[in-house]
């Protein structure tokens, strides 16, 4: 096992609830129904790669290789990237702020992040010992 990614796994979940808790709850009444569903996306992907994150975590013992580290290390920096800026995007829309749209830019780099670690994860079977 991979406690290192297990334990990000674990508060990566944390935030995700708080932070879908806060779309569901605040955020509603804040910003568009746009942007709503832009931050609901984030939270979304960042469910889908937590799971993603934890799988590699547990799979590390019998898998060892920098195939399967990269690929924790891909599925992070997507949702630190996707997620982390869309959740930047509809909070700058929520406080009215312009200028900041070049935030969207950052998205397909997270997009190509959580690609790249699941092409990882798949290569790492691959693997002989």
């Amino acid at each position: 096992m991979h406690r290192g990614f297990l334990k990000l796994a674990a508060i990566t979940g944390l935030l995700a609830v708080a932070l879908g808790a806060f779309a569901a709850h605040s955020l509603k009444g804040m910003v568009s129904d746009r942007s709503v569903a832009t931050f609901e996306t984030a939270v979304r992907y960042q469910f889908y790669h937590l799971f993603a994150l934890m799988v590699v975590g547990i799979l590390y013992k019998d898998f060892p290789y920098k195939t399967m580290l990269w690929a924790g290390r891909f599925f992070i920096s997507g949702i630190i990237l996707f997620s982390g800026s869309l959740y930047a995007l509809a909070i700058i829309q929520a406080a009215v702020k312009s200028g900041y749209q070049w935030i969207g830019a950052i998205t397909p780099v997270g997009g190509i992040c959580f690609i790249a670690g699941w092409l990882l994860l798949f290569i790492s079977f691959f693997r002989k010992n």
